[in-house]
């Protein structure tokens, strides 16, 4: 399962799709609101179905993207353009998690994220123009 020719981006792949889907991708798509009170937020009384819409949305497309990556686990170097599409939805998550930031408008793990979606982009950068060169 782990590419012999490129086992560093195959365990790569294997360690961020097994994290992303279980701490966002199922989680997301399953129970969006017992996760968003896991991480600190606080859920608004009333109608959340617009909340949970969103959220479900979000785990759907997190949980497709995971399951297209672990195809590649053998053969990573087969798909390079995938290690790009990891950096571009992490470099979206920094942006997107340092706006909540400077707003105020997280809860602290939140803000944590930051440094794990920007180590995860610059992995995939650095593999994907180094380890598969």
């Amino acid at each position: 399962m782990i590419s012999a020719q490129h086992p560093l981006a195959s365990w790569f792949l294997v360690v961020s799709t097994l994290s992303f889907l279980a701490v966002f991708g199922l989680p997301l798509l399953l129970c969006p609101l017992k996760w968003a009170r896991v991480f600190g937020w606080k859920i608004p009384e009333g109608n959340t179905d617009l909340t949970v819409y969103f959220a479900r949305c979000l785990g759907g497309v997190a949980t497709a993207i995971i399951l297209t990556l672990v195809q590649y686990i053998p053969d990573p170097d087969s798909q390079p353009a995938l290690f790009d599409l990891i950096a571009l939805v992490c470099g979206a998550m920094v942006v997107v998690h340092v706006w909540g930031a400077l707003r105020k408008a997280q809860p602290p793990l939140e803000t944590l994220e930051i440094f794990f979606y920007a180590a995860v982009c610059a992995v995939a950068v650095w593999i994907r123009h180094t380890a598969l060169a």
